[in-house]
């Protein structure tokens, strides 16, 4: 017996996934905006420890009072859920950016952007794998249309190869992955704002204890930063980084993923590149070549396939979903 949705369910449907594709795309667009403020911080003296780890804590107690709810609503909370708000903290929180960063040193920044975004062929690959049934033809070509856009937007061109660095970008894409498929496990019973600010604090734990341990180096020191043509203090772009890009972009992440699922969040996540762009055109003065623009339409159009899949009824439940057995 096939159950089918009635009118109103249908349009209540279709207002969540409108509701989480804004979100979605609000979330890269929060996040695309931290790395060009975070560069001059870094070229200034500032260690990467010492600002991811101010980033993670500011964010993660600015979300607090939605943990604090969630453990008052609940008293086992924390009892019930600390494996997978801490696995979120590891892997989505600390996991993808250490990862990525010690990857950009052993390799161009370009080519470790292009392996972590791979995260949404990963997804793919996961729900093939789980299920044995192949993808869609509009999800296979939305992927491979997105990322022959995500190679022109990144311009690896001249890049060597690095098997050290290429193995930390492939680990920083995972991590990437597990971001989308945890949060996509938040509701009702675990508030998503209550799993960022979690996963957030448990991030700025494991940063803490690299930075006193000496493992990270620690260097904050005061000064000033050049953005957009003008001298600011180096306050200015680190409260940007981390009380609005950093605490957006995972508030509205983790509560979007729920609402469109893990692959096309993934998909859209994609945008987050764009944006960069954008910002680095606006704030460093650096501009796009006509290529990555066109790289720029292939991703867009990748994205809209993808989502045209889940539209027509092709649901990324599977990537959650118990494995199928093997005959």
């Amino acid at each position: 017996m096939t159950a089918t949705l009635t009118l109103p369910e249908l349009s209540s449907s279709r207002r969540i996934r409108t509701v989480g594709l804004i979100l979605a795309v609000t979330s890269a667009l929060a996040f695309s905006s931290s790395g060009p403020m975070i560069k001059p911080l870094l070229e200034s003296g500032w260690s990467l420890g010492a600002a991811l780890l101010v980033r993670m804590a500011v964010s993660g107690l600015l979300l607090a009072p939605a943990l604090v709810l969630a453990i008052r609503r609940e008293r086992a909370f924390l009892r019930r859920h600390w494996r997978i708000v801490v696995g979120f903290g590891l892997t989505a929180v600390a996991g993808c950016q250490i990862l990525f960063f010690a990857a950009m040193q052993r390799m161009p920044v370009a080519v470790a952007l292009l392996i972590q975004y791979l995260a949404p062929v990963l997804l793919v690959g996961l729900a093939w794998m789980r299920t044995r049934r192949a993808p869609s033809r509009l999800v296979i070509v939305g992927s491979v249309v997105a990322i022959a856009g995500l190679v022109l937007v990144v311009d690896i061109s001249g890049a060597q190869f690095d098997l050290l660095g290429t193995l930390l970008a492939l680990g920083a894409a995972v991590c990437v992955g597990a971001y989308f498929l945890i949060s996509e496990r938040a509701g009702d019973d675990l508030p998503p704002l209550a799993l960022a600010s979690g996963g957030l604090l448990v991030g700025a734990g494991l940063m803490a204890v690299l930075c006193a341990s000496g493992i990270l180096p620690f260097q904050a020191p005061a000064v000033e930063v050049a953005l957009a043509g003008a001298a600011l203090p180096w306050y200015v772009p680190l409260f940007w980084v981390a009380g609005v890009a950093t605490t957006l972009g995972y508030a509205f992440g983790v509560m979007a993923v729920p609402r469109i699922g893990s692959r096309v969040a993934s998909f859209v996540g994609l945008s987050e590149v764009l944006f960069a762009l954008g910002f680095a055109w606006l704030l460093l003065g650096e501009v796009p070549a006509p290529v990555q623009f066109v790289g720029g339409a292939l991703i867009l159009g990748g994205v809209v396939l993808v989502r045209m899949d889940a539209e027509s009824g092709h649901r990324d439940d599977a990537l959650t979903a118990p494995a199928v057995p093997a005959p």
